[in-house]
């Protein structure tokens, strides 16, 4: 059920090899946006939900390997696959250690594309996870006031009450006031958890950091 929400993106400047890409990818259920090059992509924008990118590496305009470096700068999470009628090793190699999925040479078989899918599909799902987890542990951190969020930031560093009572300048039942409000309104019992939702936020000890 959750495989038939994934999309699958082709981006070939071959209308025969887009459509029966299409033809494919719709056979095993998957939504799929043709597209001729990049340019079409980036007016077309991401879509919601699981995605892959089946990118062709010779494209008109920005090649593939361009723009899978341009992704990079921009920090934007996109699974590709490449194809390519016209591959080489270096060109394979350079794909790869920028992140690809695999680097298929055409004509491939059909079930080794969909592998690849496959996994591309199961990475974006885990990275789309993570991302609604920290959009969950941010909103929480925004409802710390200034004064919670600099008890948090000396709590996860594992010093005690009276160490935190003395770094801020205010009593040893401010400071438990303060984090026990913070185990509440984190949502966790654990200081280990809270300390792995302080390395989510990059939360070091002296920032009073704002909702990011």
């Amino acid at each position: 059920m959750t495989e038939a929400l994934a999309t699958i993106i082709v981006i070939d400047d071959d209308p025969e090899v887009r459509e029966a890409l299409g033809s494919l990818l719709r056979s095993v259920g998957f939504a799929v946006n043709l597209l001729a090059s990049v340019g079409d992509f980036l007016r077309s924008g991401r879509p919601d939900g699981p995605t892959c990118l089946v990118l062709d590496v010779r494209l008109p305009g920005q090649s593939g390997l361009d723009f899978q470096l341009e992704l990079a700068r921009e920090n934007i999470q996109l699974p590709i696959v490449f194809i390519t009628g016209h591959g080489d090793i270096p060109m394979s190699v350079k794909a790869m250690k920028g992140g690809a999925v695999e680097f298929l040479t055409k004509p491939f078989r059909d079930q080794d594309l969909l592998d690849a899918i496959h996994i591309g599909l199961a990475r974006d799902r885990e990275w789309l996870e993570n991302e609604k987890a920290l959009a969950t542990v941010r909103a929480r951190f925004a409802s710390l006031t200034p004064r919670e969020r600099e008890v948090m930031a000396l709590v996860v560093t594992g010093r005690l009450n009276k160490q935190i009572a003395s770094a801020l300048g205010v009593s040893e039942i401010t400071v438990k006031v303060h984090r026990s409000q913070v185990m509440q309104k984190m949502g966790t019992r654990s200081l280990p958890e809270l300390a792995r939702m302080a390395d989510k936020l990059m939360l070091a000890p002296g920032k009073s950091q704002t909702n990011s």
